[in-house]
């Protein structure tokens, strides 16, 4: 990823990323160039070698590599899409179990770009409290 993005080769890092790290299937990959927000996917490029560096260890959900925000004690929402990837709601699943004050919400019918008329009102009524 890091030669990609020194050739300016934005859109294979983005696509390698969507591919390897999300696990994106190929043909949806493919047609990513396609969409709407594929510029904008592009222009944040730079950015994927640190989102890489800093989730990748957390990506399984394990406990032992979770275990170190047991500490966090204040009131967390852990959400996630219902349709987001197996990984990632796994992942959600087993950092709420982590977190000593942690509240596990899925958001039906979303994916890991949860749209804010799904995610507002679970907000709203979780900080009400």
């Amino acid at each position: 990823m890091d030669e990609l993005i020194r050739a300016n080769r934005r859109g294979a890092a983005v696509k390698l990323f969507m591919r390897k790290g999300v696990g994106l299937p190929a043909p949806v990959v493919a047609m990513m160039p396609m969409m709407p927000a594929w510029s904008k996917l592009k222009s944040v490029a730079h950015t994927l070698p640190y989102d890489t560096i800093l989730t990748i260890g957390q990506q399984k959900g394990s406990k032992e590599t979770l275990k170190k925000w047991s500490s966090v004690s204040v009131p967390t929402l852990v959400a996630v899409g219902g349709k987001s990837p197996e990984w990632m709601r796994n992942s959600m699943k087993e950092l709420a179990q982590v977190l000593p004050n942690a509240t596990h919400q899925v958001l039906p019918g979303q994916t890991h770009i949860v749209k804010p008329a799904a995610l507002v009102p679970v907000l709203v009524e979780y900080l009400k409290g």
